[in-house]
């Protein structure tokens, strides 16, 4: 009974510390480069692509929103992005910054994301939208599959919040009252 006790136990440790993130409070994310597409930015009417690199989370406190490129996993927390834009945060201090891991879409819809992708960026063009074509982000901060994140930096780049799936109305409020405060 012991020994079958022990096996379980060391099981759902496994189970839990395989798909546990890597990111930890007060401490910068992993450094990370995404090369292939990489970060859009809005010419006109044309969307370009560049290489971009974590390194350029500092200097703004930002919400960093990480989402596999499936519709229900950009749904869970969609509350939060509405209360940030209702809060309107100078835009000289904060940056919503949402990374897409194209590499962990529904097979098939790989256009479909991007073009969302490019959408996302025409409709609010001071956000930074990331598209991460082979999960590099997803792997350097050890993240779930099917999954979303939602990470609040100060403006030093160092995590102040983190949480991975779908966030509570209280976490929503904590986030925005957190970006509130880091903005001051």
């Amino acid at each position: 009974m012991k020994k079958m006790t022990f096996v379980l136990g060391l099981a759902t440790f496994c189970a839990f510390s395989a798909h546990a993130h890597n990111i930890q409070l007060n401490q910068p994310l992993a450094s990370v480069n995404v090369a292939e597409d990489g970060e859009l930015s809005v010419k006109g009417e044309a969307v370009q692509y560049h290489a971009w690199h974590s390194a350029q989370l500092v200097g703004k406190v930002r919400v960093v929103n990480h989402i596999a490129g499936r519709r229900d996993v950009k749904e869970r927390n969609q509350a939060l992005i509405e209360a940030i834009k209702g809060a309107q945060f100078d835009r000289a201090k904060y940056q919503t910054t949402t990374i897409i891991n194209a590499d962990d879409a529904t097979f098939g819809t790989g256009s479909f994301v991007k073009s969302g992708a490019e959408k996302g960026k025409k409709a609010n063009a001071h956000s930074q939208v990331v598209l991460d074509q082979r999960g590099a982000v997803k792997a350097a901060w050890q993240l779930k599959e099917k999954e979303s994140l939602v990470v609040v930096l100060d403006k030093a780049g160092k995590v102040k919040f983190v949480h991975e799936g779908a966030l509570s109305t209280a976490q929503v409020q904590e986030v925005i009252g957190l970006i509130g405060e880091l903005v001051k």
